[in-house]
């Protein structure tokens, strides 16, 4: 029975001083072995083996259909990822259920909160439309952060990294385990990099405190996260002219800056009202406060006369959710609600003028879902139906009146066990996804008049998919695997057109249809006891038709091969992976590509009583390659050069 629960880590036991305590328990929206969709887990160990501070795009790449990149061309600073070609304003991002995508723009910014990662217990990443979330849509997907498990064993440990760039990285880290049913998870870090573009360098600092109290009957947790980044900015694509003069040119200014502070509070509540059934309750408040300079002349391709524009944003944020679990000999029923009331104002200054305008945006959003799993024998349908509502409003120089969405989201899907190794599945789900402010606004950060004084809207009509997923995943002697095909049809699908704004964020074209195929690969197989080999691979075929013209999306590669190969001796780890992205269009007119490129990265790591060090080896081949890009208003093609063979070495010490 415990194979296809879904949503929910059931934990009872004896503490260590022999009381029974309900433990380490969140609920959460995760599929398990027996949920029709497509999904891939990433365990706390295959973390913090790979993880020496880089920005997660970079791991979250090495899973099926996902593409990431770096502003400054290095594994610190901005960096961005898609899955099956979508952005990631449309992918669902959450920490326990509570969502982390900011309401206006629907971005969540793993920079503002620099080494998460260090933290996490597991990853989940669901692609597709999924389960019901809670937030913005899942509509490419959704990746799903668990925060760390005071069950664990008390530890204590100090850490660090030093590598090409400047790029370096400390960290303590905590947990005291649970005693007298209490636990306490502490961790703070700091980083920096020089970032492979010239003046693209950054500086962050971050903490990560989780408490909790566990009762026989009601489990008490709270997380609570804190970071500051300050970044120099390299957002700015370079023309291929410069980039064959010097590499390292960085497109934006050396006076062009950012800082952004960003803490979040969670408190979790989870009752067991019996054996069968339980009540989960969360309460969360995000606040951010921040700002970045842009130089309008030097990216409109003029020279910079020193006239340095800056947007300055402040939001609050805060929500609720709260689920009902019920699970039986044949039935798993889940049902809950989820509201939130964000604001954020913006204010918009230059260096000599000073305040130019100031507005702020408000978003209030309410869903409520249920959802049932019924198991008879092998098979086990699952049904999930969410309602949702969002609405925007804005208060500045023009009037705006209030918008609002309302969306109908209903899933159903199917998955028989062929054998206790061995599922099949397939599942159909239709979600929808309300323009961000910027589609609105048609990236400008200050709302426009039309002629008559009204205001100037660009896109305000949602979007809609329609996912269907087939699969087959199971286990056969030392091989485990999944391998699933998907086709998820858009209508009035808000894509990136590869342009970017008066505010320099990126601008988007609806267009009337269009649709995404492919095939997803996991497969891992054990040699013996010390070597593995590993692949996660997919294939997309993508199509967008606008009035009588078709055409292929931007930025979605036709093939993705992640391929590594491990060997484990001892106390030694030595790892070789291989990455192959097969050429993307970088415009509308399918007249720009991003070539294909191989890379290869290696790792070695020795580990010992209470030691461990690695070294982290990327672009072993010194691959000269783009790997995001674009064409600018006068037809010029811009890129994102990504750094040359490069070392980090990372190293851990257990108090």
């Amino acid at each position: 029975m415990a194979g296809w629960m879904l949503g929910v880590l059931t934990a009872y036991g004896q503490e260590r001083d022999s009381i029974a305590a309900l433990k380490e328990v969140v609920v959460s929206y995760q599929a398990g072995q027996y949920t029709p969709v497509s999904f891939q887990n990433i365990p706390r160990e295959t973390i913090r083996v790979k993880n020496y501070g880089q920005e997660p795009s970079f791991l979250l790449s090495e899973t099926p259909s996902v593409t990431g990149y770096s502003d400054a061309g290095s594994g610190q600073g901005y960096s961005y990822f898609r899955m099956r070609g979508i952005d990631q304003t449309r992918i669902n991002t959450s920490l326990d259920g509570v969502p982390m995508n900011e309401p206006e723009d629907q971005g969540a910014y793993f920079a503002n909160q620099p080494d998460i990662f260090s933290s996490l217990s597991r990853v989940q990443v669901q692609r597709g439309v999924g389960t019901s979330q809670n937030g913005v849509a899942s509509y490419a997907g959704s990746i799903q952060l668990f925060s760390p498990n005071l069950a664990d064993s008390s530890y204590a440990a100090i850490g660090g990294g030093y590598g090409a760039f400047n790029s370096w990285r400390v960290y303590g880290e905590y947990n005291s385990g649970l005693h007298n049913k209490k636990g306490l998870y502490a961790r703070a870090s700091g980083l920096g990099s020089d970032g492979y573009k010239y003046h693209s360098g950054n500086q962050s600092q971050s903490a990560f405190l989780r408490t909790g109290y566990f009762g026989s009957r009601s489990a008490w947790t709270m997380n609570a996260l804190v970071g500051h980044q300050q970044n120099r900015m390299a957002w700015i694509g370079v023309a291929d002219s410069l980039i064959a003069k010097d590499r390292r040119t960085n497109a934006n200014t050396r006076d062009e800056k950012d800082q952004f502070l960003q803490w979040m509070l969670q408190v979790h509540h989870r009752y067991k009202i019996n054996d069968k059934t339980y009540w989960q309750t969360a309460i969360y408040y995000t606040h951010l406060d921040g700002n970045y300079d842009l130089d309008l002349n030097n990216m409109l391709g003029y020279p910079s006369r020193g006239d340095l524009y800056n947007y300055a944003f402040r939001s609050n944020w805060g929500g609720l959710y709260s689920n009902i679990n019920y699970t039986g000999d044949h039935w798993r029923l889940t049902g809950g609600i989820h509201g939130n009331d964000y604001s954020r104002r913006h204010t918009g200054s230059e260096k000599t003028a000073g305040r130019l305008y100031e507005n702020t945006g408000h978003k209030k959003e309410f869903s409520t879902f249920a959802k049932a799993e019924y198991q008879v024998r092998r098979v086990t349908l699952f049904a999930d139906i969410q309602y949702r509502y969002t609405g925007f409003g804005y208060d500045g120089s023009v009037m705006m009146p209030a918008l609002h969405w309302q969306f109908f989201n209903p899933r159903v899907g199917i998955s028989a066990a062929i054998n206790n190794d061995m599922v099949v599945y397939f599942s159909s789900g239709k979600t929808g996804r309300e323009p961000t402010r910027n589609d609105l606004f048609g990236g400008n950060d200050d709302l426009p008049a039309d002629s008559t004084y009204g205001a100037l809207l660009s896109i305000t009509t949602p979007e809609t998919v329609i996912d269907e997923e087939l699969g087959i995943r199971g286990r056969w002697n030392n091989l485990q695997w999944s391998l699933n095909a998907y086709y998820m049809h858009f209508n009035n699908e808000i894509v990136l057109n590869g342009n970017f704004g008066p505010n320099g964020l990126a601008l988007t074209n609806k267009v009337d249809n269009s649709y995404r195929a492919g095939l997803e690969l996991y497969a891992r197989y054990q040699l013996g006891r010390r070597v593995s080999f590993t692949n996660q691979s997919s294939f997309n075929h993508s199509r967008i038709r606008e009035k009588s013209t078709r055409f292929s999306p931007i930025l979605t590669p036709t093939l993705i091969l992640n391929q590594e190969a491990q060997y484990n001796t001892g106390a030694w780890v030595f790892a070789l992976h291989g990455r192959y992205q097969s050429a993307a269009y970088m415009d509308f007119a399918n007249s720009a590509t991003l070539s294909s490129y191989f890379l290869l990265n290696a790792r070695a790591a020795y580990e010992r009583k209470k030691w461990s060090v690695a070294v982290f080896a990327n672009n072993l081949t010194n691959k000269k390659y783009f790997n995001y890009g674009y064409v600018d208003y006068d037809g010029s093609r811009k890129y994102f050069v990504q750094a040359p063979t490069s070392l980090v070495t990372s190293f851990r010490y257990n108090l």
